[in-house]
């Protein structure tokens, strides 16, 4: 029998929270699209993780702004859209919320908003025919789009080389009732979230645990990354420095065996010179991440993957690296900002889909970036930065990442182009003069005690900065030519007129001399 064929603009993978955004976005611009989705309801990846069902995305409902923008800075869980009522924070008070809160919302999401999704529709292959057309096979149809988004998410479990790994039970199928390991000496491989959200589940009932990977933990309070392990899996840390027997290893894990009724662990320490040591345990754990399934493409449009092989190497425009018309959204998009902004994350991603969608439009439909004119003016550029940095949600969640950019162009006009990829903007505006870019950034990070910070409060030296402030680079030829930082502010207000109105009216006046 045939296949049942179909012909769309834009096909999207997955109806995870990018799959569903980045539909809301093309369903709003009324242009030709569907979302194909393999689960019978929205929301796959978060109706299993996290295992124990707490989510480490903030949900600060409570914010004394009436700016539903502004709320956005802490509402790490919401959907962009035009509904008030459809906004996550109807669905959970809690700040650290349960993960099935997120579900119910996703289907909401989609109901309220009629988004096209075709559930039960399991992707087997992707193709890319003569032509330049996708073709995407599903059971007994196929799919043939002009341009393919993959909204997938995790394919499943990140597995490490390591000789016995079998012999670890992964995060996946762990166990999530702590006296399941009561009395047992523990073994959790990796040192993520998942690894100290297993541990802290553990820590009443099991008699060593021991986290084990090469590098030292990396905490999100000091490297600034959501990403890395959050505060609130502190109780661990506490339990290891006040000598309870519990451990933080820097090692690598050379090799796990079976012997007399329990696991040994061959380890060499990473920070100890190259001491070696045999180690015992009734269980091993592997808490190690996740990868992307690249199972379902064909040979015709395989991806490159990013470093690491665990997700896809993506251009400025998130657009796969050698596949052209193939891009990535969600959390397959974070290559270009790994651990760093929160592409990886929904209250980053969301903020991307918006860029890719106006790219997409913009290369697929022919409508121009939206764009919006100012006078070549100091002054006025000085308001309109202020402005936005004062209450955009985008540049304040996708720090170091997504910028405005500002055009200098001929006749005394500057053209604004809203949360861009800075790397794209300076692609895109290499043959310019002049293209200034508006993001706000984190001081240097090389801290001893990011809790005993030496503070220097003058204009003069805001590049020293350690908390998140604006930065204004100018561009010349996709050169960067000057940068202009201007002071943290506790409050995040940046409008005091000696502090930063006048010294960014002052560069931006010594940028625009002919």
């Amino acid at each position: 029998m045939a296949a049942e064929e179909h012909e769309h603009r834009f096909l999207i993978i997955g109806a995870g929270p990018a799959g569903l955004q980045l539909s809301y976005f093309l369903q709003r611009a009324g242009v030709d699209y569907v979302t194909l989705e393999r689960e019978d309801a929205p929301g796959g990846f978060f109706r299993r993780y996290p295992r124990h069902r707490r989510l480490i995305s903030l949900n600060k409902v409570h914010t004394g702004e009436k700016d539903r923008e502004i709320q956005l800075r802490w509402d790490w869980n919401s959907l962009l859209n035009d509904e008030p009522d459809v906004m996550f924070p109807h669905y959970s008070q809690e700040y650290f919320p349960h993960a099935d809160s997120l579900v119910r919302y996703l289907a909401d999401f989609q109901r309220v908003h009629g988004l096209r999704v075709r559930y039960s529709t399991a992707v087997e292959r992707v193709e890319k025919e003569e032509g330049g057309r996708f073709a995407v096979h599903a059971g007994d149809q196929v799919f043939r789009a002009d341009c393919l988004i993959v909204a997938t998410g995790w394919g499943g479990p990140h597995i490490p080389d390591i000789p016995g790994i079998e012999l670890a039970t992964g995060y996946e199928d762990v166990s999530v009732a702590g006296e399941d390991f009561a009395d047992q000496r523990v073994l959790i491989i990796g040192k993520g979230n998942s690894a100290f959200e297993t541990a802290q589940a553990l820590l009443p009932h099991a008699a060593v645990i021991h986290l084990a990977s090469p590098s030292p933990v990396r905490l999100a309070w000091t490297s600034k990354h959501p990403g890395h392990v959050r505060g609130q899996y502190g109780a661990f840390l506490d339990s290891y420095w006040f000598k309870t027997l519990h451990g933080v290893l820097e090692c690598t894990v050379d090799r796990l065996w079976r012997e007399d009724g329990g696991i040994k662990a061959a380890i060499t320490y990473t920070l100890a010179d190259g001491e070696r040591a045999l180690l015992d345990y009734d269980a091993v754990l592997r808490c190690t991440g996740f990868t992307m399934d690249t199972g379902l493409f064909g040979d015709s449009c395989r991806p490159a993957l990013a470093p690491g092989g665990r997700m896809p190497a993506i251009r400025p425009d998130f657009q796969s690296a050698d596949v052209d018309g193939l891009y990535f959204a969600g959390t397959l998009m974070q290559a270009r900002d790994f651990k760093r902004a929160s592409s990886a994350f929904i209250d980053g991603f969301r903020y991307n889909l918006r860029s890719l969608t106006a790219l997409l439009l913009e290369r697929y439909e022919g409508r121009p970036l939206p764009v919006r004119e100012l006078p070549a003016e100091a002054g006025a550029l000085t308001e309109s930065m202020l402005d936005r940095v004062n209450h955009s949600s985008a540049l304040w969640t996708q720090f170091e990442y997504l910028c405005d950019a500002y055009v200098v162009g001929p006749g005394g006009v500057v053209r604004h182009y809203e949360d861009l990829p800075e790397d794209h903007a300076r692609e895109r505006f290499a043959g310019e003069e002049l293209c200034l870019t508006l993001t706000l950034r984190w001081g240097p990070r090389d801290r001893g005690d990011v809790f005993a910070i030496q503070r220097h409060p003058t204009p003069e030296r805001a590049d020293e900065c350690a908390f998140l402030h604006p930065v204004i680079r100018a561009w010349r030829h996709g050169e960067q030519v000057a940068e202009q930082h201007l002071l943290e502010d506790l409050q995040a207000r940046w409008r005091h007129p000696a502090r930063h109105a006048d010294p960014l009216r002052a560069f931006l006046a010594a940028r625009l001399q002919p």
